[in-house]
């Protein structure tokens, strides 16, 4: 039997829920305990704990929407047995049901338990079954400061037995001064840690009064420091690991969001996007990001795809005043795979995207320069192999290059050999149509039957023995280049009325076909015979002739310009040198044998000379004596005079002639005794010309050398 103090029953406070009429209002307002009852058809059927709530802001819906069902509490009565009873301890209060067996009032579970222990010859039973189910330690004091009852949890804690402990003053054991503390105060002592050889706890101190507030005993409570200690050290390990996280989160260059399932901002890094959120992001704790895109902020929003998706997205956002930010969202799922946080990286690539721009335009600008600078590279290594120092083709070479930068049709005219397809190769690669095709065709090395189909291609069965699909000629090939037609002269009559078309109209019919196709050809052509006599003679058709001759010109010979001479020898024996892997060198007196002769054949004949020369050499010196073996000097010498290509002062061209007197003489003689006999003058003279010669050929070599 179970009975309690009646100054320790309160009354129930309940209140009616049909309305909000004058008493309810009047009891809201005078309400002192934490919780109260509702009563419905003047039954109890629910209880409100009040102490969190605003007794100001308490209304019928209020009171309704914190009510917990009446049922969940257990109830007391003059039969009640121990089992319900102690489940009325782990409740917050119980209710009392009155004679008539209505409910009557309340009691809070301290009062509960202080009267279990007043009432102690009664309960002990009770007591011990509510102690040993006790995870922590319990000590129950009297008013003589003695521990009168314990359970087994804290004699385990502090490694003790009932009997050291049951009786004496709790003293021995725990703080005097704590103890004494609460007898004296009344007041709660928590937290209190105490280490001594048997033991390491945690104690609180409670105080267990009477009806009159007087401290009648005292409740310690332990917990033991090893599980104190897992917990603190759990707690310590979520504080670094919160330090830690905050770290990484501030050392990060990207913005961080946390953001919960339903859209709702929970946390965010240090770093933020200046000047991007029209607001502080503290005041968007705990609200709803997703009207952020509604109001136009930014747009699309990373959250609302990620919930939609429930996958990782990545976006560019686009603000109202222009900047770009990067956005990407990561989806976070708790066990039961529902979506829980949504991680959101955002990064400022307004500036990035500018610099992308700025640099795919410099590497436009890059990239143009780059084939600028191929093309200077590309035409200054064709520059080089353009070997000359004569007057002469000075002049022709700077014609080259004004008339290179147009489409005008060139003709190149000069003797065989003369160099006219290196001066077509220079015109293609010193103008605008240096990346188009270069083709060449020698009008008389084809046959004549086979010349209109190769210049101008025919269609699918043109004729027998024809490609199926039919051939592109020249002129489709070099569609936008250079067509270079030597040996213009060989070119039948029928075709030159065909070549007409293609100058006058850049269109042309293929063979066997009677579709004109149109084209962009530059015609670069070439010849070494009269292009002006044959019109005379009907040969040529004089319209083309004159359609050709637009821009002519004239390469001289070799013998014209013997300031080649030398340099083009040096320049062939460097080639053959390297590419056989010798050291072949010219004497200043084959220089001048070379210079002698008149070169019929002209660069293409000592071309030929030179490395007839290598092939045949006994010795790295190349003299005189063994060029002279495959010229034919003396019949050159008999048939043809001295030749002087232009007006020179009278004493130059007596000294040229001079030079090459003595030359010969030397050659052909050996001594100066012999060769000033022949040459009817002293000889002393002989040698003293003859040593300024070679001298002066030594000079002009080491110059050579140095290019």
């Amino acid at each position: 039997m179970f009975s309690v103090a009646k100054e320790k029953v309160k009354p129930i406070i309940s209140v009616a829920v049909e309305g909000s009429n004058e008493r309810f209002r009047s009891t809201l307002s005078n309400l002192k305990e934490p919780f109260l009852f509702l009563k419905k058809e003047n039954h109890l059927f629910a209880y409100v704990v009040v102490g969190k709530l605003e007794k100001e802001a308490l209304s019928v819906e209020l009171l309704l929407e914190h009510a917990k069902p009446l049922e969940s509490i257990c109830h007391l009565s003059e039969h009640i047995s121990l089992p319900v009873l102690f489940q009325i301890i782990g409740e917050p209060f119980a209710i009392i049901k009155g004679e008539d067996g209505n409910p009557s009032g309340y009691i809070r579970r301290e009062d509960v338990l202080a009267e279990l222990f007043k009432q102690e010859n009664k309960s002990v039973d009770l007591l011990k079954i509510m102690l040993t189910s006790i995870p922590m330690g319990i000590f129950i004091l009297d008013k003589e400061k003695r521990i009168i009852n314990c359970n087994e949890a804290g004699l385990k804690m502090i490694k003790s037995k009932a009997e050291k402990v049951l009786n004496l003053p709790a003293g021995n054991i725990f703080s005097s001064s704590h103890i004494n503390k609460v007898f004296k105060t009344g007041k709660t002592l928590l937290n209190h840690l105490e280490i001594t050889n048997e033991m390491g706890v945690l104690v609180d101190y409670s105080p267990i009064l009477n009806y009159d507030n007087e401290v009648d005993g005292i409740i310690i409570v332990v917990q033991d420091i090893p599980m104190v200690e897992e917990m603190a050290l759990e707690i310590e390990y979520i504080k670094d690991l919160n330090k830690d996280l905050n770290a990484i989160l501030s050392s990060i260059y990207d913005e961080i969001l946390v953001v919960n399932a339903k859209g709702e901002l929970i946390r965010f890094s240090e770093n933020i996007i200046q000047d991007f959120w029209n607001v502080d992001l503290k005041e968007l704790i705990g609200k709803n990001i997703l009207e952020l895109e509604d109001r136009g902020l930014f747009t699309p929003s990373v959250t609302r795809l990620v919930m939609e998706k429930k996958k990782k997205v990545s976006v560019v956002q686009e603000t109202h005043n222009g900047r770009k930010i990067l956005a990407v969202g990561n989806p976070v799922f708790n066990e039961k795979n529902e979506l829980d946080r949504i991680i959101i990286a955002s990064r400022d690539i307004t500036e990035t995207t500018r610099l992308k721009s700025e640099l795919q335009e410099m590497r436009k600008i890059s990239e143009q320069y780059r084939k600028e600078l191929d093309d200077f590279k590309s035409k200054d290594r064709f520059l080089k192999k353009l070997i000359y120092c004569s007057p002469k083709m000075e002049k022709i070479m700077n014609q080259v290059k004004k008339i290179a930068d147009f489409s005008s049709t060139v003709l190149l005219h000069g003797e065989s050999g003369v160099g006219k397809e290196v001066i077509a190769q220079a015109i293609h690669q010193l103008g605008k149509r240096y990346q188009k095709p270069f083709l060449k065709l020698n009008c008389g090395a084809i046959p004549e039957n086979l010349l209109e189909s190769e210049l101008f291609g025919y269609a699918k069965g043109a004729f027998t023995g024809a490609d199926k699909n039919g051939k592109d000629g020249y002129f489709k090939q070099a569609d936008g280049g250079i067509l270079f037609l030597d040996e213009i002269g060989e070119m039948p009559v029928h075709l030159q009325v065909k070549l007409l078309r293609v100058l006058q109209e850049q269109e042309f019919i293929p063979v066997g076909s009677t579709l004109s196709m149109k084209v962009n050809v530059q015609i670069i052509a070439a010849t070494n015979k009269n292009l002006a006599k044959m019109v005379e003679e009907g040969k040529f058709r004089e319209d083309l002739y004159y359609r050709l001759n637009v821009i002519p010109i004239h390469i001289p010979a070799l013998r014209e310009r013997t300031e080649d001479i030398s340099l083009l020898a040096f320049h062939f024996l460097q080639q053959l040198n390297e590419k056989y892997d010798r050291n072949y060198h010219l004497t200043p007196d084959a220089i001048n044998v070379l210079e002698f002769y008149s070169w019929p054949g002209n660069v293409r004949e000592l071309q030929n000379i030179i490395e007839r020369l290598v092939v045949t050499a006994d010795h790295p010196a190349i003299d005189a004596e063994f060029v002279s073996q495959f010229l034919s000097l003396g019949y050159e010498h008999k048939k043809m005079k001295p030749v002087i290509t232009r007006v020179i002062p009278l004493q130059d061209a007596i000294d040229h002639v001079e030079e090459q007197l003595i030359i010969m003489a030397m050659n052909q003689y050996k001594t100066t005794t012999k060769a000033a006999k022949a040459l009817g003058i002293s000889q002393s003279s002989v040698s003293r010309k003859y040593q300024k010669i070679l001298a002066e050929k030594n000079i002009k070599l080491e110059n050579m050398s140095t290019l």
